[in-house]
């Protein structure tokens, strides 16, 4: 052939299949969906159909029709259609003619060997190959998604960005495209993301096969909806785990936890859960509680029932060579492996390893030890921490799951944690299931799983960084998420630069998915580092809302009254969660896509359909710009003044406001000076 031109398609249509090989590759197409396609190849030539990883099923598209020319062979799937040509580049349109994805397969110059090509594979063994994917790049378009990033990033063109976990960030591979289309990574293998301005580049350490969808749609809406058709979607949350959440780095005793929620009641503040942090425990991998500081669980339990509150505890996935279930786990090979060395991963007063989520074995065995000592007592809710896993160091080569090697698989754990816990409450007959995750992953969404954003630190910076974190992974399919109020790290209680912080995060936190509060705060105990055990771990100090003086106790305890007014609302917009994936915390470019100066503001967002929320993300701040997109007017929920959208206005922001906005004349229980 001559370089440069494009020879004969000669490919196979097997059913609503394409199937196109050449030297070193086959290339599988086909619908998947509704108004979705998915690609498949390998440099293997065997296709394993049952790598599916998290992926549903979805409805049978019976709109999808193929059409074979001598250039190319074209599937229409309702709103997408995808050519692959006779050399095997792909393309993707929306709506026929409109080119939404280009492969960038030979470079630009004619009549010499080209430089790249669109898909490469590089063998590291006989079925596993470091795999990059390119696509042409588009002047202007915008992405957003792919989890939750602490990089400051909320249109991700521009950014390249790893694909693993790490304790504050999430990778779910997935992106929404201005252009109208959403694009799911269905590999979860180590790797890494480039969307440059000289390509789009998706690239996997370790892989069989590559794997991915496009999904067309007309609104982000739309988009989200069949994305939740193939990843799934949460469950109806129970109204009571919209309420306020408490938490400290750790309550010492059973006794001293009891007390602050006694200490809610006679203070009349509303408290929907109370949690028993890391360490409560007897050892890593023991998975019960220390019954030196915890007697009676039990007990325990039926006060907090009593006044109406949920108990959460910490659940680690490490596992101690000094726990009692230590040696039968490894004999089990319920516990990860290291492929060369000593199985140690972690070292948190000891070395452990990691019970193996991957393993049915191993999930059906860690979940035998939390029934019997935690669900049996009445506790319903869990908090899986180290969900990432966190491993020191992170050579992912030298992990061995039940399903693979870490570059292959790493990505993987939080799903099958949170998978662990929901079975194992189903199999109980639960039928509300709330736990917390500190990672996720596709799919996460429908076991139940609150994501939160990790050990952040306790400044303005922080916060901004999470407002833009949680409007991406709201893209994602993930309606429940939260972050700790205040910050993790390093808050002083008695100093008014933190309790400035706190004010406008707890301002932020009550227009969250989860309203809940944790930080690990000034002073810190001093510990003989000589003499340190899981008794002597530090609790930092208090965290309770009338820790912070008179004046951030009174703008906090109104906004935990103000949550609790807005259930019935929040409560109409998880149900459509539920039923249609759409996320109730959401960026402006969800509801008004066509306004393209919605497509880069981060500091303001919808909370459900009908209130614009602007908080406050900047230290002395009293006064900020507020954008109100075109197509509806606002009203301020405090002046009661309408604005026509397409307006900036300045709105005034005292310590105890912060900037909203009703929709098209809709009254919320908005509190007003």
């Amino acid at each position: 052939m001559i370089f440069g031109s494009v020879p004969p398609f000669d490919g196979v249509i097997k059913g609503k299949r394409i199937i196109w090989e050449t030297e070193g590759e086959v290339v599988w197409i086909e619908p998947y969906g509704k108004n979705a396609i998915r690609f498949r190849s390998c440099a293997s030539l065997r296709i394993d159909e049952t790598l599916n990883w998290t992926l549903l099923e979805p409805t049978v598209s019976d709109e999808a029709e193929i059409e074979v020319t001598d250039e190319k062979a074209v599937l229409r799937n309702g709103k997408i259609l995808v050519e692959i040509l006779g050399d095997g580049t792909v393309n993707y349109y929306k709506d026929n003619d409109n080119m939404i994805i280009s492969e960038s397969w030979p470079d630009a110059r004619e009549g010499t060997a080209p430089q790249r090509r669109a898909r490469e594979y590089r063998a590291i063994s006989s079925d596993a190959f470091k795999t990059s994917l390119y696509f042409k790049p588009v002047v202007g378009e915008h992405f957003y998604g792919l989890g939750q990033e602490p990089n400051d990033c909320f249109n991700l063109k521009g950014s390249t960005i790893e694909l693993l976990h790490k304790n504050t960030k999430s990778t779910i591979p997935y992106i929404v495209s201005s252009k109208g289309y959403g694009f799911i990574w269905n590999n979860p293998a180590i790797g890494r993301v480039e969307f440059g301005n000289n390509h789009t580049h998706w690239h996997a350490q370790a892989c069989k096969q590559m794997d991915y969808i496009v999904i067309a749609g007309d609104n982000p809406s739309e988009i989200t909806e069949r994305l939740t058709d193939i990843t799934g979607r949460s469950p109806m949350i129970p109204e009571w785990a919209l309420g306020f959440w408490q938490c400290k780095l750790r309550y010492k005793t059973q006794q001293e936890l009891l007390e602050v929620a006694r200490e809610h009641k006679r203070r009349n503040i509303p408290l929907s859960v109370i949690v028993a942090d890391y360490f409560h425990w007897t050892q890593q991998g023991e998975w019960k509680f220390n019954p030196k500081f915890w007697p009676d669980p039990k007990a325990m339990v039926d006060e907090l029932n009593e006044m109406g509150v949920k108990l959460m505890v910490s659940v680690w996935p490490t596992v101690d060579v000094r726990s009692e279930n230590y040696d039968y786990m490894r004999n089990k090979n319920y516990t990860l492996k290291a492929e060369k060395g000593i199985n140690h991963f972690f070292m948190f007063l000891g070395p452990q390893t990691y019970y193996d989520a991957t393993h049915p074995g191993a999930r059906k065995f860690l979940w035998s030890k939390v029934k019997e000592n935690y669900y049996d007592a009445g506790i319903r809710m869990f908090w899986l921490d180290e969900a990432e896993p966190e491993l020191r160091p992170y050579d992912y080569d030298n992990v061995r799951y039940y399903l693979g090697n870490g570059l292959e698989v790493s990505n993987l754990y939080p799903y099958y944690y949170a998978k662990t816990f929901y079975e194992g409450m189903k199999s109980e007959n639960e039928n509300e299931v709330v736990n917390l995750i500190r990672c996720a992953w596709l799919g996460v969404q429908k076991y139940g799983t609150v994501v939160w954003s990790g050990d952040i630190a306790s400044t303005f910076d922080s916060l901004r960084k999470q407002m833009k974190a949680g409007l991406n992974i709201s893209m994602c399919g993930i309606p429940w998420w939260t972050t700790d109020i205040g910050g993790f790290l390093f808050g002083d209680p008695d100093a008014e630069d933190f309790r400035e912080l706190l004010i406008r995060w707890f301002q932020y936190g009550v227009f969250c998915p989860i309203f809940r509060m944790h930080g690990y705060r000034l002073p810190y105990e001093q510990i003989d580092d000589n003499n340190f055990n899981g008794e002597d771990c530090t609790t930092g100090g208090p965290n309770e809302v009338w820790s912070f003086g008179e004046q951030a106790y009174e703008i906090i305890t109104e906004l935990i009254q103000l949550r609790e007014r807005m259930k019935p609302y929040i409560m109409k917009h998880m149900k459509k969660a539920t039923q249609d994936g759409t996320p109730v915390m959401r960026p402006l470019l969800f509801d008004f896509y066509e306004d393209e100066r919605v497509l880069d503001i981060s500091d303001e967002f919808m909370f459900g359909s009908d209130l614009l929320v602007a908080p406050i993300i900047e230290q002395g701040k009293r006064k900020r710009e507020v954008y109100l997109p075109k197509g509806a007017r606002w009203t301020d929920a405090k002046t009661r003044q309408t604005y026509e959208g397409g307006t900036t206005i300045s709105v005034d922001a005292p310590i105890h406001a912060i900037p909203l906005f009703f929709r098209d004349g809709v009254e919320l229980p908005i509190y007003i000076d």
